[in-house]
């Protein structure tokens, strides 16, 4: 297991830019891929990106283009720089950590990632 704790969440208005950061502790952060999840209230938790340890990334939809997940495999945090924000973007953001070696479509189910952080609210203001 690896402990995680995001941070970097806040108050923006639409069109402007945040930057969350996932701190990671316990095991080797490095030997797991990342992802970021979000929830909105009376709404089911949703992928939002993720990004393996060889720095593949994978981006749902609505956020392609807009956001950036990074990381630092020598060290942790992992990133979300989120640009140019939209009302729909709120909700609460959550670090996870997956086992690597699975394939795409794994790291977009938050039912294959064991590890969460516990969340950091976005609220976008139109």
């Amino acid at each position: 297991q690896v402990q995680l704790v995001e941070s970097g969440g806040g108050l923006v208005q639409a069109g402007g830019s945040l930057r969350l950061s996932c701190a990671a502790s316990g095991r080797t952060f490095s030997s797991y891929a990342m992802g970021w999840f979000r929830q909105a209230p009376g709404k089911e938790r949703e992928f939002v990106a993720a990004i393996r340890v060889s720095g593949n990334t994978y981006y749902a939809d609505s956020v392609k283009g807009r956001f950036t997940i990074s990381r630092d495999n020598a060290k942790s945090p992992v990133y979300l720089q989120m640009n140019s924000l939209k009302p729909e973007d709120t909700a609460v953001y959550y670090c996870a950590a997956a086992p690597r070696g699975l394939e795409y479509s794994a790291y977009t189910k938050p039912t294959n990632f064991g590890s969460w952080g516990q969340g950091t609210q976005v609220t976008v203001s139109s």
